[in-house]
């Protein structure tokens, strides 16, 4: 077990923190030295720092996106590890072993389809694929952290008890903790945190629509913000970006952080390439 897995594996055990997504290494290293505990990748913020859509990114491609940002930061990093990039268990199997040699501390699998028609896998092969996920780490060694999502309420099947069934059944299957994005509603969360209770809870916040206490106050162990840091540094480049293209002026470029308040913050963080 790394060092990286085992502060991971304590952090889920009581209390609530924020896991943050960065998209890069660059913003890896500046949540890590504003003191967050840990980071998680975001599927969609790697994306489209490439230039590609979300879930368009190849395997090997996020293979080396994992390295570089577990490379430039010393905490936990969990990764986006998307439907496992294959449909079949012994697939996830093989891509979760090679996940986890790239010094991550955890990381999820999802069960959607991306079919509109068919939005969820079939269940019992969902949790097939979460066993084979939780076999593979148990056979690495590395006891990287494993999260389950259930994507029902971001797929176009927003049903409570299915969530939760599907996800009770990925708790049975071996997932350490239990994630279903989109979920919004106080009493929604409530319930998904009872119903697998002893194990922790993902919640996704990518809007402001409720807070860090109030999160805690439910039960909730984890908060991460998926895409949402990666589009609230998109939405500055493309408002200084459409100023000048539309109006001539640089007026947001004026408001930016100066370079030497950038190399400050990269300063802080003691890291420095030869």
């Amino acid at each position: 077990m790394t060092v990286q897995a085992e502060a991971f594996h304590r952090l889920h055990q009581s209390g609530c923190f924020v896991i943050p997504n960065p998209f890069d290494a660059g913003s890896a290293r500046l949540l890590a030295a504003l003191g967050f505990k840990a980071v998680a990748t975001s599927s969609a913020g790697f994306a489209w720092s490439i230039g590609c859509r979300d879930n368009a990114v190849s395997l090997d491609e996020v293979l080396g996106h994992l390295r570089a940002i577990a490379a430039s930061v010393e905490i936990p990093v969990n990764a986006d590890f998307e439907d496992g990039f294959a449909t079949d268990a012994a697939g996830v199997a093989r891509n979760v072993t090679a996940a986890v040699a790239t010094g991550i501390a955890g990381l999820s699998i999802e069960d959607s389809t991306g079919d509109a028609e068919r939005p969820l896998l079939d269940r019992t092969l969902a949790v097939e694929r979460m066993a084979a996920a939780r076999a593979a780490i148990d056979t690495s060694g590395t006891r990287a952290l494993l999260t389950a999502r259930s994507e029902g309420f971001i797929a176009g099947r927003p049903d409570l008890k299915e969530t939760i069934d599907r996800l009770v059944a990925y708790a049975d299957a071996g997932a350490d903790c239990l994630f279903a994005p989109g979920l919004r509603s106080r009493e929604d969360i409530a319930a998904v945190v009872r119903a697998v209770a002893p194990k922790p809870v993902n919640v996704l916040v990518s809007t402001d629509f409720i807070t860090v206490a109030e999160l805690a106050s439910l039960g909730v162990r984890r908060i991460s913000v998926g895409g949402a840091l990666a589009r609230t540094a998109w939405t500055g480049f493309l408002a200084a970006a459409r100023e000048i293209a539309e109006h001539g002026t640089f007026g947001a470029l004026g408001r930016a952080i100066s370079t030497p308040d950038m190399n400050k913050l990269f300063d802080a963080t003691g890291r420095h390439h030869q």
